[in-house]
C-alpha cells in the first residue's frame, strides 16, 4: 500500500508541454547522455497513441513549432533527463536554429508502430561510431532501458550502472488493484507538506489559464478568452458554468500552442491535470472554501482521475481529458461541496454516462474544446448529484463506479481497438 505523499509523487507531476512530444524529448535526452559527441542523427520508434498525440501539438518555447520530431531534435541540444517532462525547459533561440537544421538535413525520423499501443517510445540516438538507445514503456517517464553500443547501461529489471536512473514504483499499477473507497480515503492522510504541493499544482494551473486569457496574446483557438469576453456579466455570475469551461479551456489554448509554462499533470496528462484541478479550485474560490479543503479535493479529484486511468492505461482510444479526469473533476467537486464520496462516486457516473464516446484524435489545439466541454460537464454533475439525482444502471452505466470503468475498458479495448490506426490514416493523408 502506497501513502498520500508517494501518490502526488508519481502521479501528479509538473509537466512542460504535451507529455507524449515531452516524453520522446525525455528518451532523446537520456539517450544523449551517454554519448561523448554531437548527435548526428535521431530514429524514434513510438506506438499509436504517442504517434498520434505528438503530430499536431505545439511545443513550448518554439513561437509556433510543432510534432514529436521537433521534440526529438530539440532534446538533441538542449535536453535534460533529470527535469522528467519539463526536459525542454532550458531551450534557447540558438536549441531552436540548431534544431531546425538537423531537421532541414532529415536528421530526424519519428517511426509509429502501430502494433504497439498505449506508452512506447525507442529513441536510438547517434554520435559518429557511438550508438544510444533509450526505451520508456508504461508510463511517460517509465525508462526501462537505456544501452550504449548494444551494451546496457540501465535496465528497470536490473540495478543501474549509472546514478541517471532508478527503478519506480508502479502507482499506477497498485491503484488498479484497489476499490474505489479504499482509494480516495487515502486524502484523510494528508499532511501540511502534501496540502502545498496540492495547491503549487493549482497555482501552476491558474497562471497558464491567466497566460490563456491574456489579450496580447493568441494562444491556439483562443477558446478561453473569447468564452470570457463574450459571456459579459455571466463570467463572474453565481452559476460557475461559464467561468470553468473558460478557465479549463485557456489554460488548455495556452498549453496546446507550446505556451513556455509547465502545468501540473495527473495520471501523466497535463490536460488530465488542468480538467482535474481548475473545476475544483474555481468551485472552491467562489464558495470561499479554506486552503485545506481545497485541496483536500483537488487530491480526491486526482485520485478518482487516476482510479480510471490505471483501468484503462495511460492512452486510451477515448479522450482521458473529458471521460476521466472529466468524471475526477465531478468527484472532486462533489467531495468539496459534500464531503462525501458515495456522492462523488455517483458524480462519476453521470459524467461517463454522458461523454463515453468521446475519441481522442490527437494532442492539438481542439483540445482545448475537450478540456473546457469535461470541465464544465463535470460541474454539471457534481450540481446533479447535489440536487439529488443520479443515473440507473443503462448503457455502459452499471450499478457502481467500479462496475462502470469495467464496462468502458472493455468497450475501449473491444470496440474500438482499430480507432487509433484510423485516425493516424486519416493524420498521414495530411502529408501524402
Amino acid at each position: 500500500m502506497f501513502t498520500i505523499k508517494e501518490f502526488l509523487r508519481t502521479e501528479v507531476k509538473p509537466a512542460l508541454g504535451c507529455t507524449e512530444p515531452g516524453a520522446v524529448a525525455l528518451a532523446v535526452a537520456r539517450a544523449k547522455e551517454e554519448l561523448g559527441g554531437p548527435v548526428d542523427s535521431i530514429t524514434v520508434t513510438v506506438s499509436d497513441s504517442i504517434y498520434k498525440n505528438g503530430v499536431d501539438v505545439g511545443i513550448p518555447g518554439t513561437e509556433g513549432l510543432r510534432g514529436n520530431s521537433v521534440a526529438a531534435a530539440l532534446s538533441a541540444f538542449c535536453g535534460r533527463s533529470s527535469y522528467g517532462l519539463e526536459v525542454l525547459k532550458d531551450c534557447t533561440v540558438d536549441d531552436i536554429e540548431s534544431a531546425k537544421a538537423m531537421l532541414g538535413n532529415n536528421a530526424v525520423k519519428i517511426i509509429p508502430d502501430l502494433d504497439r499501443h498505449g506508452v512506447f517510445i525507442e529513441a536510438d540516438v547517434r554520435s559518429g561510431d557511438d550508438a544510444a538507445v533509450c526505451r520508456i514503456e508504461g508510463s511517460h517517464t517509465g525508462i526501462s532501458e537505456v544501452t550504449l553500443n548494444g551494451r546496457t547501461i540501465f535496465s528497470a529489471e536490473k540495478k543501474p550502472l549509472s546514478g541517471l536512473n532508478s527503478p519506480g514504483r508502479d502507482i499506477s499499477a497498485e491503484v488498479a488493484r484497489m476499490s474505489f473507497p479504499d482509494l480516495v480515503s487515502l486524502v484523510d492522510t494528508m499532511d501540511g507538506e502534501d496540502i502545498d504541493y496540492v495547491m503549487s499544482g493549482v497555482e501552476m494551473n491558474m497562471t497558464i489559464a491567466e497566460y490563456g486569457f491574456d489579450p496580447s496574446r493568441s494562444t491556439g483557438l483562443d477558446i478561453g478568452k473569447t468564452l470570457r469576453k463574450l459571456g459579459g456579466a455571466a463570467f463572474d455570475s453565481d452559476d460557475l458554468s461559464l467561468r470553468i469551461k473558460a478557465y479549463a479551456a485557456a489554460a488548455s489554448d495556452a498549453r496546446m500552442a507550446g505556451a513556455p509554462l509547465a502545468v501540473m499533470s495527473s495520471a501523466g496528462s497535463g490536460n488530465h491535470g488542468v480538467t482535474a484541478i481548475l473545476p475544483v479550485a474555481v468551485c472552491a474560490q467562489h464558495y470561499g472554501k479554506s486552503r485545506e479543503e481545497t485541496a483536500r479535493a483537488v487530491a480526491f479529484s486526482h485520485l478518482a482521475t487516476s482510479y480510471i486511468k490505471s483501468r484503462t492505461g495511460r492512452l486510451t482510444p477515448t479522450c482521458g481529458c473529458t471521460v476521466a479526469a472529466g468524471a475526477g473533476a465531478a468527484a472532486g467537486i462533489t467531495y468539496l461541496m459534500t464531503g462525501d464520496p458515495v456522492k462523488a462516486a455517483q458524480a462519476m457516473l453521470v459524467v461517463l454516462g454522458n461523454l463515453v464516446g468521446m475519441v481522442c484524435d490527437g494532442a492539438k489545439n481542439t483540445c482545448a474544446l475537450k478540456v473546457g466541454t469535461g470541465a464544465l460537464e463535470a460541474y454539471h454533475a457534481a450540481l446533479l448529484v447535489m440536487n439529488g439525482h443520479s443515473p440507473e444502471p443503462q448503457g455502459v452505466v452499471g450499478e457502481t463506479i467500479e462496475q462502470t470503468v469495467k464496462n468502458l475498458v472493455e468497450v475501449s479495448d473491444k470496440g474500438m481497438a482499430n480507432l487509433d490506426k484510423a485516425i493516424i490514416d486519416v493524420i498521414n493523408r495530411r502529408f501524402s
